[in-house]
Protein backbone atom coordinates (compact mmCIF):
# COMPACT_ATOMS: atom_id res chain seq x y z
CA UNK A 1 0.00 0.00 0.00
CA UNK A 2 1.56 3.15 -1.04
CA UNK A 3 1.66 5.98 1.33
CA UNK A 4 -0.75 9.75 0.44
CA UNK A 5 -1.56 12.39 1.94
CA UNK A 6 -0.02 14.54 4.84
CA UNK A 7 2.98 12.84 7.23
CA UNK A 8 2.24 14.87 10.81
CA UNK A 9 5.43 14.04 11.85
CA UNK A 10 4.47 11.05 13.53
CA UNK A 11 5.55 8.96 10.79
CA UNK A 12 2.19 8.12 10.07
CA UNK A 13 0.74 8.80 7.41
CA UNK A 14 -2.71 10.99 7.66
CA UNK A 15 -4.24 12.46 4.73
CA UNK A 16 -4.88 15.98 4.28
CA UNK A 17 -8.14 16.92 4.05
CA UNK A 18 -8.77 19.34 1.42
CA UNK A 19 -10.63 22.89 1.86
CA UNK A 20 -13.45 21.86 0.94
CA UNK A 21 -13.57 19.04 2.80
CA UNK A 22 -12.33 20.72 5.80
CA UNK A 23 -14.96 23.33 5.16
CA UNK A 24 -17.63 20.29 5.01
CA UNK A 25 -16.51 19.00 8.25
CA UNK A 26 -16.58 22.66 10.15
CA UNK A 27 -19.77 22.43 8.57
CA UNK A 28 -21.20 19.41 10.11
CA UNK A 29 -19.30 20.24 13.55
CA UNK A 30 -21.36 23.28 13.60
CA UNK A 31 -24.46 21.45 12.51
CA UNK A 32 -24.40 20.21 16.51
CA UNK A 33 -24.08 22.75 19.60
CA UNK A 34 -21.72 22.68 22.30
CA UNK A 35 -24.42 22.14 24.95
CA UNK A 36 -22.53 19.64 27.61
CA UNK A 37 -21.03 20.65 30.47
CA UNK A 38 -18.30 18.57 32.65
CA UNK A 39 -21.25 17.28 34.97
CA UNK A 40 -22.95 16.15 31.99
CA UNK A 41 -20.48 14.62 30.34
CA UNK A 42 -19.56 12.98 33.74
CA UNK A 43 -23.34 12.02 33.60
CA UNK A 44 -23.58 10.74 30.25
CA UNK A 45 -20.13 8.31 30.41
CA UNK A 46 -21.20 6.91 33.79
CA UNK A 47 -25.04 6.47 32.45
CA UNK A 48 -23.25 4.30 29.35
CA UNK A 49 -21.43 2.31 32.23
CA UNK A 50 -24.36 2.34 34.41
CA UNK A 51 -21.33 -0.07 36.21
CA UNK A 52 -23.62 -0.95 39.54
CA UNK A 53 -26.59 -1.41 37.88
CA UNK A 54 -25.07 -3.50 34.61
CA UNK A 55 -23.69 -5.42 36.99
CA UNK A 56 -26.05 -6.54 39.67
CA UNK A 57 -28.16 -7.13 36.39
CA UNK A 58 -26.10 -9.68 35.26
CA UNK A 59 -25.01 -11.48 38.37
CA UNK A 60 -27.07 -14.61 36.39
CA UNK A 61 -23.49 -14.63 34.38
CA UNK A 62 -20.92 -14.63 37.08
CA UNK A 63 -22.81 -16.67 39.95
CA UNK A 64 -22.69 -20.05 38.12
CA UNK A 65 -18.94 -18.89 36.48
CA UNK A 66 -16.81 -18.39 40.02
CA UNK A 67 -19.57 -17.20 42.51
CA UNK A 68 -18.99 -14.65 44.88
CA UNK A 69 -15.07 -15.17 44.03
CA UNK A 70 -15.25 -13.87 40.44
CA UNK A 71 -17.74 -11.60 41.19
CA UNK A 72 -16.00 -9.37 43.71
CA UNK A 73 -11.82 -10.05 42.75
CA UNK A 74 -12.61 -10.28 39.18
CA UNK A 75 -14.31 -7.06 39.31
CA UNK A 76 -10.76 -5.49 41.08
CA UNK A 77 -8.93 -7.41 38.31
CA UNK A 78 -11.32 -5.99 35.53
CA UNK A 79 -11.17 -2.58 37.54
CA UNK A 80 -7.25 -2.65 37.25
CA UNK A 81 -7.68 -3.64 33.40
CA UNK A 82 -10.35 -0.48 32.24
CA UNK A 83 -8.43 1.61 34.64
CA UNK A 84 -5.91 1.00 32.41
CA UNK A 85 -6.98 0.74 28.93
CA UNK A 86 -9.21 4.36 29.77
CA UNK A 87 -6.10 6.29 31.27
CA UNK A 88 -4.45 5.18 27.62
CA UNK A 89 -6.96 6.02 26.14
CA UNK A 90 -7.72 9.62 27.41
CA UNK A 91 -4.18 10.05 26.77
CA UNK A 92 -4.54 9.75 23.04
CA UNK A 93 -8.40 11.24 22.81
CA UNK A 94 -10.01 8.15 22.24
CA UNK A 95 -9.22 4.43 19.77
CA UNK A 96 -10.24 5.93 16.20
CA UNK A 97 -8.40 8.90 15.31
CA UNK A 98 -5.31 7.60 16.85
CA UNK A 99 -4.80 4.49 15.76
CA UNK A 100 -4.41 6.19 12.39
CA UNK A 101 -1.85 8.73 13.95
CA UNK A 102 -0.22 6.04 15.43
CA UNK A 103 0.39 3.26 12.57
CA UNK A 104 3.27 3.33 10.25
CA UNK A 105 3.77 4.87 7.26
CA UNK A 106 1.17 3.95 4.51
CA UNK A 107 -0.91 1.70 6.81
CA UNK A 108 -3.02 4.65 7.99
CA UNK A 109 -6.16 3.74 6.57
CA UNK A 110 -6.47 0.02 6.77
CA UNK A 111 -5.64 0.25 10.39
CA UNK A 112 -7.82 3.42 11.17
CA UNK A 113 -10.46 1.16 8.74
CA UNK A 114 -10.11 -1.58 11.60
CA UNK A 115 -10.12 -0.08 14.15
CA UNK A 116 -13.44 2.09 13.08
CA UNK A 117 -15.26 -0.86 12.34
CA UNK A 118 -14.62 -2.24 15.62
CA UNK A 119 -15.47 0.34 17.67
CA UNK A 120 -18.90 0.83 15.76
CA UNK A 121 -19.63 -2.43 15.70
CA UNK A 122 -19.37 -2.33 19.77
CA UNK A 123 -21.18 0.32 20.01
CA UNK A 124 -24.05 -1.28 18.34
CA UNK A 125 -23.77 -4.13 20.54
CA UNK A 126 -23.18 -1.83 23.59
CA UNK A 127 -27.04 -0.25 23.04
CA UNK A 128 -28.43 -3.41 22.72
CA UNK A 129 -27.23 -4.57 25.86
CA UNK A 130 -29.14 -1.96 27.94
CA UNK A 131 -32.53 -3.37 26.24
CA UNK A 132 -31.49 -6.91 27.01
CA UNK A 133 -31.02 -6.09 30.59
CA UNK A 134 -34.37 -3.91 31.09
CA UNK A 135 -36.11 -6.54 29.79
CA UNK A 136 -34.60 -9.61 32.06
CA UNK A 137 -35.37 -7.16 34.88
CA UNK A 138 -38.69 -6.34 33.81
CA UNK A 139 -39.83 -10.18 33.19
CA UNK A 140 -38.16 -10.74 36.20
CA UNK A 141 -40.65 -8.62 38.23
CA UNK A 142 -43.37 -10.35 36.08
CA UNK A 143 -41.99 -13.60 37.30
CA UNK A 144 -41.56 -12.88 41.26
CA UNK A 145 -45.50 -11.33 41.23
CA UNK A 146 -47.48 -14.32 39.03
CA UNK A 147 -45.54 -17.33 40.40
CA UNK A 148 -46.95 -19.17 37.62
CA UNK A 149 -46.30 -17.38 34.99
CA UNK A 150 -43.92 -19.22 31.89
CA UNK A 151 -41.27 -17.02 30.46
CA UNK A 152 -41.32 -16.94 26.50
CA UNK A 153 -38.30 -15.67 24.70
CA UNK A 154 -40.78 -13.04 22.31
CA UNK A 155 -41.41 -11.65 25.88
CA UNK A 156 -38.06 -10.46 26.09
CA UNK A 157 -37.68 -9.68 22.55
CA UNK A 158 -40.68 -7.10 22.69
CA UNK A 159 -39.46 -5.28 25.50
CA UNK A 160 -35.74 -5.27 24.17
CA UNK A 161 -37.53 -3.70 20.90
CA UNK A 162 -39.35 -1.25 23.16
CA UNK A 163 -36.33 0.04 25.16
CA UNK A 164 -34.41 0.75 21.44
CA UNK A 165 -37.30 2.62 20.23
CA UNK A 166 -37.56 4.40 23.42
CA UNK A 167 -33.92 5.41 23.37
CA UNK A 168 -34.03 6.62 19.66
CA UNK A 169 -36.85 8.47 20.33
CA UNK A 170 -35.34 10.33 22.91
CA UNK A 171 -32.00 11.12 21.47
CA UNK A 172 -34.01 12.47 18.00
CA UNK A 173 -36.58 14.70 19.31
CA UNK A 174 -34.96 14.88 23.02
CA UNK A 175 -31.78 16.40 21.91
CA UNK A 176 -31.68 19.88 23.34
CA UNK A 177 -32.47 17.77 26.99
CA UNK A 178 -29.89 15.46 27.18
CA UNK A 179 -27.23 17.43 29.24
CA UNK A 180 -29.98 17.56 31.75
CA UNK A 181 -30.86 13.53 31.33
CA UNK A 182 -27.32 12.94 31.27
CA UNK A 183 -27.33 14.95 35.23
CA UNK A 184 -30.79 13.31 36.00
CA UNK A 185 -28.87 9.85 35.52
CA UNK A 186 -25.74 10.57 37.30
CA UNK A 187 -28.14 11.98 40.77
CA UNK A 188 -30.92 9.01 40.16
CA UNK A 189 -28.09 6.30 39.89
CA UNK A 190 -26.15 7.94 43.15
CA UNK A 191 -29.50 7.73 45.61
CA UNK A 192 -30.71 3.91 44.00
CA UNK A 193 -27.42 2.09 44.74
CA UNK A 194 -27.66 4.32 48.25
CA UNK A 195 -31.39 3.90 48.95
CA UNK A 196 -30.97 -0.37 48.11
CA UNK A 197 -27.81 -0.90 49.91
CA UNK A 198 -29.27 0.49 53.42
CA UNK A 199 -32.85 -0.73 52.92
CA UNK A 200 -31.63 -4.61 52.40
CA UNK A 201 -28.74 -3.82 55.01
CA UNK A 202 -31.52 -2.69 57.43
CA UNK A 203 -34.07 -5.78 56.36
CA UNK A 204 -31.59 -8.25 56.59
CA UNK A 205 -30.21 -7.58 59.94
CA UNK A 206 -28.94 -9.15 61.89
CA UNK A 207 -29.33 -12.60 59.42
CA UNK A 208 -26.23 -11.51 57.30
CA UNK A 209 -24.09 -14.11 55.33
CA UNK A 210 -20.86 -14.92 56.68
CA UNK A 211 -17.70 -13.18 55.29
CA UNK A 212 -16.30 -16.95 54.18
CA UNK A 213 -19.23 -17.03 51.73
CA UNK A 214 -18.80 -13.12 50.73
CA UNK A 215 -15.42 -13.32 50.15
CA UNK A 216 -14.33 -16.80 49.67
CA UNK A 217 -16.79 -18.75 48.10
CA UNK A 218 -16.45 -20.54 44.93
CA UNK A 219 -19.25 -21.73 42.51
CA UNK A 220 -18.64 -23.38 39.00
CA UNK A 221 -21.88 -24.85 37.51
CA UNK A 222 -20.81 -24.11 34.01
CA UNK A 223 -19.08 -27.31 33.14
CA UNK A 224 -15.48 -25.75 32.61
CA UNK A 225 -12.47 -25.66 34.52
CA UNK A 226 -12.73 -23.39 37.95
CA UNK A 227 -10.12 -21.52 36.04
CA UNK A 228 -12.04 -20.95 32.54
CA UNK A 229 -15.26 -20.67 34.79
CA UNK A 230 -13.56 -17.38 36.96
CA UNK A 231 -12.34 -15.93 33.61
CA UNK A 232 -15.85 -16.26 32.09
CA UNK A 233 -16.92 -14.87 35.49
CA UNK A 234 -15.16 -11.76 34.22
CA UNK A 235 -17.50 -10.84 31.82
CA UNK A 236 -20.29 -9.04 34.21
CA UNK A 237 -17.49 -6.73 35.36
CA UNK A 238 -15.47 -6.38 32.60
CA UNK A 239 -18.92 -5.15 30.92
CA UNK A 240 -20.28 -3.20 33.76
CA UNK A 241 -16.19 -1.05 33.08
CA UNK A 242 -16.42 -0.83 29.54
CA UNK A 243 -17.56 2.17 26.79
CA UNK A 244 -15.49 4.70 28.55
CA UNK A 245 -14.59 5.76 25.49
CA UNK A 246 -18.34 7.54 25.25
CA UNK A 247 -17.24 11.04 25.34
CA UNK A 248 -14.21 11.09 22.78
CA UNK A 249 -16.95 10.79 20.37
CA UNK A 250 -18.86 14.28 21.58
CA UNK A 251 -15.71 16.22 22.02
CA UNK A 252 -17.40 18.72 19.35
CA UNK A 253 -20.42 19.13 21.57
CA UNK A 254 -18.54 19.85 24.47
CA UNK A 255 -16.55 23.08 25.58
CA UNK A 256 -12.83 22.21 26.51
CA UNK A 257 -13.08 19.29 25.69
CA UNK A 258 -8.77 18.60 25.50
CA UNK A 259 -9.79 19.13 29.67
CA UNK A 260 -12.94 18.04 30.33
CA UNK A 261 -12.47 14.33 28.21
CA UNK A 262 -9.59 12.50 29.53
CA UNK A 263 -10.84 13.47 32.81
CA UNK A 264 -14.19 12.00 32.10
CA UNK A 265 -13.17 8.69 31.06
CA UNK A 266 -10.79 8.14 34.11
CA UNK A 267 -13.47 9.26 36.60
CA UNK A 268 -16.25 6.88 35.26
CA UNK A 269 -14.10 3.56 35.36
CA UNK A 270 -13.17 5.01 39.03
CA UNK A 271 -16.64 5.90 40.26
CA UNK A 272 -18.14 2.92 38.79
CA UNK A 273 -15.66 0.23 39.98
CA UNK A 274 -15.88 1.90 43.03
CA UNK A 275 -19.64 1.98 44.16
CA UNK A 276 -20.03 -1.40 41.75
CA UNK A 277 -17.97 -3.21 44.26
CA UNK A 278 -19.22 -1.88 47.67
CA UNK A 279 -23.03 -2.56 46.46
CA UNK A 280 -21.89 -6.33 45.31
CA UNK A 281 -20.24 -7.20 48.95
CA UNK A 282 -23.88 -5.21 50.12
CA UNK A 283 -26.08 -7.81 48.22
CA UNK A 284 -23.76 -10.95 48.79
CA UNK A 285 -24.22 -10.18 52.67
CA UNK A 286 -27.61 -10.13 51.79
CA UNK A 287 -27.91 -13.50 50.22
CA UNK A 288 -29.92 -16.11 51.70
CA UNK A 289 -30.05 -18.97 49.87
CA UNK A 290 -27.84 -19.18 46.85
CA UNK A 291 -29.05 -21.92 45.20
CA UNK A 292 -32.57 -19.99 44.91
CA UNK A 293 -30.84 -16.92 43.75
CA UNK A 294 -29.32 -18.72 40.72
CA UNK A 295 -32.35 -20.83 40.02
CA UNK A 296 -34.63 -18.01 40.58
CA UNK A 297 -37.02 -17.26 37.18
CA UNK A 298 -37.32 -13.67 38.37
CA UNK A 299 -33.39 -12.91 38.14
CA UNK A 300 -31.04 -13.09 40.72
CA UNK A 301 -30.83 -8.96 41.30
CA UNK A 302 -34.75 -8.84 42.31
CA UNK A 303 -34.41 -12.21 44.14
CA UNK A 304 -31.80 -11.44 46.52
CA UNK A 305 -33.42 -8.23 47.11
CA UNK A 306 -36.39 -9.88 48.11
CA UNK A 307 -34.93 -12.72 50.10
CA UNK A 308 -33.77 -9.05 52.21
CA UNK A 309 -36.92 -7.73 52.58
CA UNK A 310 -38.92 -10.58 52.67
CA UNK A 311 -41.42 -8.64 50.61
CA UNK A 312 -42.82 -8.75 46.70
CA UNK A 313 -44.20 -5.02 46.59
CA UNK A 314 -41.13 -3.60 48.36
CA UNK A 315 -38.56 -5.59 46.25
CA UNK A 316 -39.98 -4.38 43.08
CA UNK A 317 -40.47 -0.72 44.77
CA UNK A 318 -36.14 -1.16 44.54
CA UNK A 319 -35.94 -2.51 41.58
CA UNK A 320 -37.27 0.71 39.59
CA UNK A 321 -33.98 2.29 40.69
CA UNK A 322 -32.06 0.10 37.82
CA UNK A 323 -34.74 -0.09 35.93
CA UNK A 324 -34.69 3.63 35.37
CA UNK A 325 -30.71 3.61 35.27
CA UNK A 326 -31.55 1.30 31.98
CA UNK A 327 -33.68 3.84 30.22
CA UNK A 328 -30.74 6.36 31.29
CA UNK A 329 -28.09 4.10 29.64
CA UNK A 330 -30.17 3.40 26.95
CA UNK A 331 -30.10 7.05 25.47
CA UNK A 332 -26.79 7.46 26.71
CA UNK A 333 -25.41 4.67 24.94
CA UNK A 334 -27.41 5.59 21.85
CA UNK A 335 -26.08 8.96 21.97
CA UNK A 336 -22.38 7.37 21.71
CA UNK A 337 -23.54 5.02 19.26
CA UNK A 338 -25.02 7.44 16.46
CA UNK A 339 -21.96 9.85 17.37
CA UNK A 340 -19.19 7.02 16.36
CA UNK A 341 -21.47 6.43 13.10
CA UNK A 342 -21.68 9.60 12.06
CA UNK A 343 -18.18 10.15 12.34
CA UNK A 344 -17.19 6.83 10.92
CA UNK A 345 -19.27 7.51 7.55
CA UNK A 346 -18.26 11.38 7.62
CA UNK A 347 -14.89 9.71 6.87
CA UNK A 348 -16.12 7.09 3.99
CA UNK A 349 -15.98 4.13 6.41
CA UNK A 350 -19.80 2.75 5.84
CA UNK A 351 -21.53 2.03 3.12
CA UNK A 352 -23.87 4.64 1.98
CA UNK A 353 -21.53 7.22 3.80
CA UNK A 354 -22.97 10.16 2.61
CA UNK A 355 -26.35 9.23 4.06
CA UNK A 356 -25.16 8.40 7.58
CA UNK A 357 -22.55 11.65 7.75
CA UNK A 358 -25.60 13.97 7.38
CA UNK A 359 -26.83 16.26 10.03
CA UNK A 360 -30.30 16.96 9.91
CA UNK A 361 -31.03 20.53 10.09
CA UNK A 362 -34.33 20.36 11.86
CA UNK A 363 -33.18 18.21 15.12
CA UNK A 364 -29.54 19.08 14.59
CA UNK A 365 -28.24 15.37 15.24
CA UNK A 366 -27.12 12.63 12.82
CA UNK A 367 -30.82 10.98 12.28
CA UNK A 368 -29.48 8.35 9.93
CA UNK A 369 -27.20 7.16 11.94
CA UNK A 370 -29.40 6.97 14.76
CA UNK A 371 -31.78 5.00 12.35
CA UNK A 372 -29.08 2.64 11.42
CA UNK A 373 -27.93 2.65 14.83
CA UNK A 374 -31.68 1.83 16.19
CA UNK A 375 -32.27 -1.28 12.87
CA UNK A 376 -29.15 -2.75 13.63
CA UNK A 377 -30.27 -2.77 17.26
CA UNK A 378 -33.67 -3.94 16.14
CA UNK A 379 -32.00 -7.26 14.26
CA UNK A 380 -29.49 -7.95 17.17
CA UNK A 381 -32.75 -8.82 19.36
CA UNK A 382 -33.42 -11.24 17.35
CA UNK A 383 -31.66 -13.30 18.78
CA UNK A 384 -33.31 -13.87 21.67
CA UNK A 385 -35.95 -15.90 19.35
CA UNK A 386 -33.48 -18.84 19.06
CA UNK A 387 -30.82 -18.69 21.78
CA UNK A 388 -31.53 -19.56 25.80
CA UNK A 389 -27.51 -17.18 26.19
CA UNK A 390 -29.00 -14.35 23.84
CA UNK A 391 -27.77 -11.96 26.97
CA UNK A 392 -24.80 -13.29 27.11
CA UNK A 393 -24.08 -13.29 23.73
CA UNK A 394 -25.27 -9.52 23.12
CA UNK A 395 -22.72 -8.51 26.42
CA UNK A 396 -19.96 -10.72 24.85
CA UNK A 397 -20.16 -8.68 21.34
CA UNK A 398 -19.95 -5.37 23.17
CA UNK A 399 -17.00 -5.87 25.39
CA UNK A 400 -14.95 -7.87 22.65
CA UNK A 401 -15.34 -5.48 19.84
CA UNK A 402 -14.52 -2.61 22.12
CA UNK A 403 -11.67 -3.84 23.66
CA UNK A 404 -10.14 -5.03 20.19
CA UNK A 405 -10.81 -0.98 19.14
CA UNK A 406 -9.05 -0.05 22.52
CA UNK A 407 -5.86 -2.50 22.15
CA UNK A 408 -5.18 -1.36 18.36
CA UNK A 409 -3.89 2.17 19.26
CA UNK A 410 -2.65 1.25 22.24
CA UNK A 411 -0.21 -1.27 20.78
CA UNK A 412 0.51 0.48 18.67
CA UNK A 413 1.80 3.22 21.07
CA UNK A 414 3.55 0.52 22.44
CA UNK A 415 5.43 -0.43 19.75
CA UNK A 416 6.29 2.95 18.14
CA UNK A 417 6.92 4.96 21.13
CA UNK A 418 5.36 7.55 23.34
CA UNK A 419 7.31 10.20 21.26
CA UNK A 420 4.46 10.06 19.09
CA UNK A 421 2.25 11.52 21.52
CA UNK A 422 3.94 15.12 20.82
CA UNK A 423 4.77 15.60 17.68
CA UNK A 424 7.35 18.44 17.14
CA UNK A 425 4.59 20.41 14.96
CA UNK A 426 2.02 21.15 17.50
CA UNK A 427 5.07 21.86 20.35
CA UNK A 428 2.42 22.35 23.35
CA UNK A 429 2.32 19.48 25.47
CA UNK A 430 -0.51 16.69 26.26
CA UNK A 431 -3.09 17.42 28.96
CA UNK A 432 -3.10 14.87 29.87
CA UNK A 433 0.00 12.19 30.77
CA UNK A 434 0.72 9.24 32.37
CA UNK A 435 4.71 10.28 32.34
CA UNK A 436 7.86 8.14 30.59
CA UNK A 437 7.13 4.97 33.16
CA UNK A 438 3.34 4.97 34.56
CA UNK A 439 2.54 5.53 30.46
CA UNK A 440 3.94 2.33 29.24
CA UNK A 441 2.90 -0.26 32.31
CA UNK A 442 -0.26 0.99 32.07
CA UNK A 443 -0.57 0.28 28.21
CA UNK A 444 0.83 -3.11 28.84
CA UNK A 445 -1.84 -3.80 31.66
CA UNK A 446 -4.85 -2.64 30.21
CA UNK A 447 -3.37 -4.12 26.91
CA UNK A 448 -2.76 -7.51 28.67
CA UNK A 449 -7.00 -7.55 30.26
CA UNK A 450 -8.14 -6.88 26.46
CA UNK A 451 -6.42 -9.75 25.31
CA UNK A 452 -7.56 -11.88 27.43
CA UNK A 453 -10.65 -11.08 27.69
CA UNK A 454 -11.22 -11.07 24.04
CA UNK A 455 -10.17 -14.82 23.43
CA UNK A 456 -12.15 -15.97 26.47
CA UNK A 457 -15.42 -14.11 25.70
CA UNK A 458 -15.66 -15.74 22.35
CA UNK A 459 -15.89 -19.25 24.77
CA UNK A 460 -19.65 -20.46 25.27
CA UNK A 461 -20.88 -19.90 28.40
CA UNK A 462 -21.51 -23.48 29.48
CA UNK A 463 -20.39 -26.92 28.15
CA UNK A 464 -21.82 -29.19 26.54
CA UNK A 465 -22.54 -26.97 23.89
CA UNK A 466 -25.94 -26.83 21.84
CA UNK A 467 -27.02 -24.99 19.19
CA UNK A 468 -29.71 -23.10 22.08
CA UNK A 469 -26.43 -22.51 24.66
CA UNK A 470 -23.40 -21.50 21.61
CA UNK A 471 -21.98 -18.37 21.96
CA UNK A 472 -23.45 -16.49 19.02
CA UNK A 473 -20.67 -13.55 19.35
CA UNK A 474 -18.40 -15.33 16.76
CA UNK A 475 -21.05 -15.34 14.62
CA UNK A 476 -22.15 -11.62 14.77
CA UNK A 477 -18.53 -10.92 14.58
CA UNK A 478 -18.20 -12.93 11.10
CA UNK A 479 -21.18 -11.51 9.65
CA UNK A 480 -19.49 -8.10 10.48
CA UNK A 481 -15.99 -8.94 8.66
CA UNK A 482 -17.76 -10.31 5.99
CA UNK A 483 -19.32 -7.17 5.10
CA UNK A 484 -15.96 -5.02 6.22
CA UNK A 485 -13.98 -6.86 3.86
CA UNK A 486 -16.09 -6.41 0.83
CA UNK A 487 -17.22 -2.12 1.92
CA UNK A 488 -13.05 -1.91 1.93
CA UNK A 489 -12.44 -4.17 -1.58
CA UNK A 490 -15.10 -2.74 -3.45
CA UNK A 491 -15.21 1.28 -2.31
CA UNK A 492 -12.44 1.78 0.81
CA UNK A 493 -9.35 1.20 -0.20
CA UNK A 494 -10.04 3.73 -2.89
CA UNK A 495 -12.25 6.42 -0.73
CA UNK A 496 -11.41 5.82 2.67
CA UNK A 497 -7.87 8.00 3.96
CA UNK A 498 -8.63 7.80 7.83
CA UNK A 499 -10.33 10.28 9.73
CA UNK A 500 -11.00 13.68 7.83
CA UNK A 501 -10.65 15.66 10.61
CA UNK A 502 -7.40 14.81 12.47
CA UNK A 503 -6.03 18.02 11.92
CA UNK A 504 -9.21 19.52 13.11
CA UNK A 505 -9.25 17.59 16.47
CA UNK A 506 -5.10 17.94 17.04
CA UNK A 507 -5.21 21.70 16.94
CA UNK A 508 -8.71 21.68 18.98
CA UNK A 509 -6.51 19.64 21.45
CA UNK A 510 -3.32 21.34 21.75
CA UNK A 511 -4.58 25.03 21.33
CA UNK A 512 -7.63 25.26 22.70
CA UNK A 513 -6.60 26.45 26.08
CA UNK A 514 -4.88 29.72 24.04
CA UNK A 515 -7.40 32.44 24.80
CA UNK A 516 -9.61 33.76 22.19
CA UNK A 517 -8.65 29.89 20.03
CA UNK A 518 -10.37 26.56 19.73
CA UNK A 519 -13.19 25.04 22.37
CA UNK A 520 -11.65 27.69 24.73
CA UNK A 521 -13.72 30.76 23.18
CA UNK A 522 -16.95 28.52 23.42
CA UNK A 523 -18.69 29.62 26.39
CA UNK A 524 -18.75 27.08 28.81
CA UNK A 525 -22.42 26.08 30.05
CA UNK A 526 -23.40 25.91 33.81
CA UNK A 527 -23.34 22.68 35.65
Amino acid sequence: MKPHGKEIATNSVVPAPSPSVSGDIRDEQRGMERQFSFFSIIGLAFAILNSWTAMAASLNIVLPSGGPVAMLWGLVVSAIGALCLSASLAEIWGPYHWSAMLAPPGWAPLISWICGWFAVTGWWALVATAGSLAGSLITGIIALMHPNYELERWHVFLIFEAWMIGAFLVNTFGVRLLPAINRAALTWSIIGVTVISITCLACSSPNYESSQFVFRSYINETGWNNGVAWILGLLQSAFGLTGFDAVSHIVEEMPSPHIHAPRAMVLAVLIGATSSFAFLIVLLFCVKDVNAVIASPAGALLEIIYQATNNRAGAVCLLMFPVVSMAFAGQGIMTGASRMTHTFARDNGLPFSRTFAHINSRFRVPLASLILTTMLCVIFGCIYLGSSSALNAILSSSVVALNVSYSIPVALLLIRGRHLLNPPDLPEPPTFSLGRVGGPLANIIGLTFAVLTTVFFLFPPELPVTPSNMNYTIVVFGIIAIVSAITWLTSGRRHFKGPLDMDELLRMAYDARRPGTGAESQQEKPL
